[in-house]
């Protein structure tokens, strides 16, 4: 979609592309980010994209109008290309199936192209294609926001429901290793959520592995302490989903959990004005390319925060899309790349939020905005990392006054403070260019460590993470 993959991890004019035409200074950025997981092809586009035009020689592969975003597709990126691109990353794909204009049988062809090692049509494809061994990709999609009437094969729940089960049935017949992902909901708020995924699951329950959630953010209206408010929306849309799910396996008194796939998830707003004028049918236009601001960055913070309270059911959250699409990396096709906004909260919190996350017990007053009653000022969440002996609290204050902010351990005791960084202090509506990365975390010794924790000072409008050793 748009310069996501060319001008965006692809392009092997720029000066910095290295010898298959990635650029360097863009997949320097995505490790640093650290993503361990990345979906593709992608989400709308899927349910119009035929896989087979991404494979074989880049000389003899189709252009295509892809029909999601009224784009030209040249598919000189394809299966081979990404998969090369994700080993250079550190990540593995979530690969998604197409279950708009196609089904069945190009699923399980897929699988068999990527996964099976032995003998037979398509894994000898893949061989003649350059790729001996198999990809051995792990997690798949069924689809993609199968609910939504812009959809390119929209369905009903009934529809969908079956045509996703018997699918996961056939993938799994071919690599029964394999774990799945059925649609749920685009967002909350679709007139259909609730019954939509009671139907699905109805159907496919004993076939798949996760149930998607997709949710985007914006500040339309300018309030921002609505707008800092908003994770607890994802909150309510979680809790709501596992609800659906635990209902649906009392009534089959099944003993199988489905866990969730939050696959789609960021703020969107900046761009819409933009994206109305750009005229169709080119390659890689600008699309949906946010200029994300500080206060972007603080509601990214609570959002992360939020997905880590329900880590013991949300197991894979994709932040939508990676580079220069809604995006926390951008790229001058004529310079380079750089970090919006959001990249400190998610790279803060991918590399040092791994562990056990510890349930908190929150003390803090709170405040009313017209579409949330009760809205604390404080919200954090602490993971332990057992193996470096680190508890690391990730915190934002969405207040606009100093709050005093105490810690406290039931039984970690601890010995020092290697990191307390806070991303605060800047105009609400600044942005980072070019050049010109303004918002970025700077160190604080404002704590203090007592006996039974640390005492901190948390600056208005902050995201905040703290490292302590113990």
């Amino acid at each position: 979609m748009g310069r996501a993959v060319y001008e965006g991890i692809y392009q092997p004019e720029h000066s910095n592309a290295d010898e298959q035409g990635f650029r360097k200074d863009v997949l320097a950025l995505v490790k640093e980010l650290n993503v361990p997981i990345i979906r593709y092809p992608g989400g709308n586009f899927l349910s119009g994209y035929n896989w087979e035009d991404g494979i074989g020689p880049v000389e003899e592969r189709p252009k295509r109008l892809d029909l999601a975003w009224r784009t030209t597709e040249t598919n000189e990126i394809g299966l081979h290309e990404f998969y090369e691109w994700s080993k250079k990353a550190n990540a593995q794909i979530n690969m998604a199936v197409n279950l708009g204009t196609r089904g069945i049988d190009a699923a399980r062809n897929l699988v068999e192209y990527c996964n099976y090692e032995g003998d037979s049509y398509w894994s000898n494809l893949r061989k003649t294609n350059g790729l001996e061994t198999p990809l051995n990709i792990k997690t798949w999609c069924l689809g993609n926001e199968m609910d939504g009437p812009w959809q390119i094969g929209h369905k009903t729940a009934e529809e969908y429901g079956r045509l996703a089960a018997e699918t996961a049935k056939a993938m799994k017949l071919v690599d029964e290793t394999i774990e799945l992902v059925v649609c749920g909901s685009s967002h909350s708020h679709m007139p259909t959520f609730g019954d939509w995924e009671l139907t699905v699951l109805e159907h496919a329950y004993d076939s798949i592995d996760y149930l998607s959630l997709h949710q985007y953010y914006g500040n339309q209206e300018d309030d921002l302490e609505n707008y800092l408010a908003r994770s607890l929306d994802m909150d309510a849309f979680i809790t709501g989903v596992i609800a659906i799910c635990d209902a649906v396996k009392a009534k089959k008194h099944s003993s199988k959990q489905i866990n969730l796939s939050f696959d789609e998830w960021n703020i969107w707003y900046h761009s819409n004005e933009h994206d109305e004028t750009v005229k169709p049918w080119q390659i890689a236009p600008s699309l949906l390319e946010d200029q994300y601001n500080f206060e972007d960055s603080l509601l990214l913070g609570c959002l992360l925060i939020t997905l880590l309270k329900h880590s013991d059911r949300v197991k894979i959250a994709c932040l939508a899309q990676l580079v220069n699409v809604i995006a926390p990396v951008m790229t001058n096709p004529e310079g380079q790349a750089w970090k919006q906004t959001i990249f400190y909260p998610f790279m803060q919190v991918s590399n040092n939020g791994r562990g056990k996350v510890l349930q908190p017990r929150i003390e803090s007053e709170t405040y009313q905005t017209k579409d949330f009653a009760k809205v604390p000022y404080l919200e954090s969440i602490a993971v332990l990392n057992e193996s470096k002996n680190e508890v690391v609290i990730f915190a934002v204050n969405r207040g606009k006054e100093i709050l005093d902010f105490e810690i406290t351990f039931d039984n970690i005791i601890v010995n020092s403070v290697e990191e307390f960084s806070q991303l605060s202090g800047f105009d609400i509506k600044e942005i980072n260019r070019e050049g010109r990365e303004i918002v970025q975390p700077t160190e604080s010794a404002a704590y203090e460590i007592v006996a039974d924790g640390v005492h901190c000072q948390l600056q208005p409008f902050s995201w905040n993470m703290i490292r302590c050793k113990w």
